[in-house]
């Protein structure tokens, strides 16, 4: 039978050991005797390896030494090696008194020989070991990208260990603020110095890659880091949080390049599940828009707190279509009715609450898009986001629906567009129809942009960035909010779940963001430099602010049980208001844009339509501005 590679390995592994007992025994005696072994003891030795080998040989068999690979030799092996020769020793020493009880086999020699040969046997896999490494990783054949890990804890060390055995990575150096650790060695490679001086080291190592491995570091603290390299072309990758990584999967799987998110993330939300899983629990939910990003994601996170029934309305058929291709997957067992319509359809809208009879309305359905609705479209958003609002909202009473949850904007407050005025009016409505029934609880949550979502700023400078540039930027002063989709959806919910009726929630939306540095952002994230892809500012659009705002000037806030949830108390609106402005919503012909905005401005005292701003000269920006900067 002919034997496979790994056989003949293992043969050759075990002739090696074998010889190596034979050294350690000669060499052992030739110390003993100072290298001139006389006859009688030369003959008694040369007689006595006929047991010594096959005594050892068997022990090493026993102890499994060949079932391991010499490139990946470590401690464990080590300590087998040192059992297997100990057992060994013991029997050798046992024949040897049995063939011989008179003291022919000098004992130093039986003593020496297991040291000798520990030095031969452990000494040559671990030679053997960091000779192929070299070869192989980083020594002649430089083979394997050089990479530098940010962190020298336990992540960092695990995730070191495998790469050791990589054939992609090549692992040069760690980076650590720790001061007792800077300077020592980790799994043999060196911890070189702090996270400040991370360029230096990328460049004096020519390593293009680092891998950030602080996964329980501050947010704030990661941020900085994913920054500093971004600023300095490097690219980044990183190690996610430490849950599960002891579940026995390996590490470099989990590693992934940053994104934008990474850039712009927050502490992640923690909501008050139990009174969340109260509200949804077995309940049949009515999600409007919920083919969009909002509503596609309140359906998913309200699908994972096990609904009776999830009713899926959405203006679009392909919207809906992709939603339930999803879910037969994400969530087969969830009972899923989805339905294509318009919420301005009171017939449909009154079919929808007597068949399946809602408890919870989360309303989301809405044109948002800024320069779009302003100019040709002012009449049609006024009628989606406004009459849509009013027909849903009012079905909803008459059907008996316990709560109605408006989704709304930042946009909302001081309005300077007809988007932002028409969800202000919408929230109106809901201030009204909350006025004038104690059934159904209205609230409304407000929020700015978020990231990734149809239509938003990023997916458009992706695109732009594909095409080769330039990304186009209104004006260089312009900053948003910005959340990221689950984070809004978690806290719509958590916010559905406090109501008492009436209030407008708002949601804590952190430091607002220059969008000309997310241009940036995005430019070095792709790999680009400054001067390959430009930024061109085109002047603010119509409608469209500088700064957002999250509270109009004459309201104000009062804090809720959750960190990021605050209410706002906006103007108040009596129910007659509702009648006097249902006439003007009601109107069948399209309305001018110039007519809308000055029916918004009677309805809605505090919008400004924006004056015409001109465009400014290009310039390109100096600095990222989305974190705390060097220098």
């Amino acid at each position: 039978m002919r034997r496979n590679k790994g056989e003949w390995l293992q043969l050759a592994a075990f002739v090696f050991d074998l010889t190596a007992v034979a050294v350690s025994w000669a060499t052992a005696y030739l110390l003993r005797f100072e290298f001139v072994v006389p006859a009688p003891f030369a003959k008694t030795g040369l007689g006595m390896i006929g047991l010594v080998l096959p005594a050892y040989g068997a022990m090493f068999w026993s102890f499994g030494l060949y079932r391991g690979l010499w490139l990946f030799a470590s401690l464990p092996d080590l300590i087998r090696i040192i059992k297997a020769i100990a057992a060994g020793a013991a029997l050798s020493l046992a024949l040897v008194v049995v063939v011989h009880p008179v003291p022919s086999v000098p004992r130093s020699v039986l003593f020496m020989t297991p040291i000798f040969l520990l030095c031969i046997m452990g000494g040559a896999r671990a030679a053997y070991r960091a000779t192929k490494e070299f070869y192989r990783y980083g020594g002649l054949l430089a083979q394997g990208k050089p990479v530098l890990i940010v962190g020298a804890g336990g992540a960092a060390a695990l995730l070191a260990r495998e790469l050791a055995r990589s054939h992609e990575w090549r692992l040069v150096g760690f980076v650590d603020d720790d001061p007792v650790k800077q300077g020592r060695d980790l799994n043999g490679t060196q911890i070189v110095g702090p996270i400040s001086e991370l360029p230096r080291f990328a460049r004096e190592q020519k390593a293009d890659h680092v891998i950030v491995a602080i996964p329980s570091a501050p947010i704030e603290r990661q941020k900085e880091v994913f920054a500093l390299c971004i600023r300095n072309q490097i690219k980044a990758m990183v190690l996610p949080a430490l849950t599960g990584l002891d579940e026995g999967k390996p590490f470099l799987s989990r590693i992934r390049s940053i994104d934008l998110e990474d850039l712009l993330r927050r502490e992640a939300v923690s909501i008050d599940t139990p009174h969340v899983e109260a509200l949804l629990r077995d309940q049949v939910i009515l999600v409007t828009g919920a083919g969009g990003s909002i509503g596609s994601e309140l359906c998913r996170q309200i699908a994972a707190f096990s609904p009776r029934r999830l009713v899926a309305f959405e203006l679009s058929e392909f919207a809906l279509y992709q939603l339930t291709e999803e879910f037969g997957e994400s969530f087969p067992g969830l009972d899923l009715i989805a339905l294509a319509g318009d919420v301005k359809d009171v017939p449909l809208l009154e079919d929808v609450m007597g068949r399946f009879s809602p408890t919870l309305v989360f309303h989301a359905a809405a044109y948002k898009h800024v320069p779009l609705m302003e100019e040709h479209n002012a009449w049609q958003a006024v009628r989606n986001n406004v009459l849509g609002t009013c027909c849903l909202a009012q079905v909803a009473v008459r059907f008996h629906v316990r709560r109605f949850v408006l989704i709304s904007t930042d946009k909302a407050v001081n309005p300077t567009n007809v988007m932002g005025a028409s969800k202000r009016l919408a929230e109106m409505v809901c201030q009204a129809l909350q006025q004038g029934t104690g059934e159904t609880v209205f609230e409304t949550v407000r929020f700015g942009n978020v990231l990734g979502s149809d239509g938003s700023v990023v997916p458009k400078f992706q695109e732009q960035i594909a095409r080769g540039g330039p990304l186009t930027v209104t004006h260089p002063e312009v900053t948003r909010y910005f959340m990221t989709i689950p984070e809004a959806a978690q806290l719509v919910l958590q916010a559905s779940s406090m109501g008492q009726g009436g209030e407008i929630f708002m949601l804590d939306m952190g430091k607002p963001v220059k969008i000309v540095d997310l241009a940036q952002d995005l430019i070095r994230l792709y790999g680009f430099r400054d001067d390959q892809i430009k930024i061109v500012f085109t002047g603010l659009r119509p409608g469209e602010k500088l700064y957002e705002e999250l509270l109009a000037d004459d309201e104000t806030t009062r804090p809720t049980p959750h960190p990021k949830l605050r209410i706002a108390r906006a103007r108040e609106v009596e129910a007659p208001w509702l009648a006097e402005v249902m006439p003007w919503l009601l109107q069948t012909s399209n309305l001018p844009d110039d007519l809308v905005r000055e029916e918004l401005r009677r309805w809605v005292p505090e919008y400004e339509p924006a004056p015409t701003h001109e465009a400014p000269s290009e310039r390109r920006p100096q600095s990222l501005g989305l974190l705390p900067h060097d220098g």
